[in-house]
């Protein structure tokens, strides 16, 4: 894969993501007990801020958690719109070099890290599709039934015969 085809490729895997999860936290609403997917939902908003802290090298990324806070229902498809948006808005507007290029960051433990921009944005949405379904089993477990959020099918047409 060259250069411009990973920024492309992290573009469309954020766009792809970003349907998905607005699909499950649809459902997300319909739950009766909405606690567990809500952590979860939050969660990947959180992880999104967080490794972008670390990215711009933000003084606050040294205090920031992973899962902390879960956020309200109501402000799930804002925090996530706005969490996503600062991800496209960077890849973007970086060269495509900057992608590949390592920088440092605030680790989850002690000390200093280092990792590729490119790599942080295949870990965030690596990461979604994992707890996307994790929120997914906890839909179904609950009677609903999850709607499709596989790759395949927005990529596909349907040939006449």
């Amino acid at each position: 894969m060259t250069h411009m085809e990973m920024k492309q490729y992290l573009i469309d895997t954020f766009k792809f993501n970003d349907v998905a999860n607005r699909k499950v936290l649809e459902k997300i609403k319909l739950l009766p007990d909405k606690i567990e997917a809500i952590k979860l939902f939050s969660h990947l908003i959180t992880c999104q801020y967080r490794w972008m802290a670390g990215v711009m090298q933000e003084e606050k990324a040294k205090t920031m958690t992973w899962c902390e806070p879960p956020y309200p229902l109501d402000e799930l498809e804002n925090k996530w719109a706005d969490s996503l948006m600062l991800w496209l808005n960077y890849i973007n507007t970086v060269e495509e070099t900057e992608l590949f290029a390592e920088i440092n960051f605030v680790g989850w433990s002690s000390g200093d890290f280092a990792a590729k921009p490119k790599d942080i944005a295949l870990q965030l949405n690596y990461h979604s599709i994992h707890h996307r379904a994790q929120i997914q089993t906890i839909i179904r477990q609950q009677g609903l039934k999850p709607d499709s959020v596989e790759y395949i099918n927005s990529n596909y047409r349907k040939l006449t015969l």
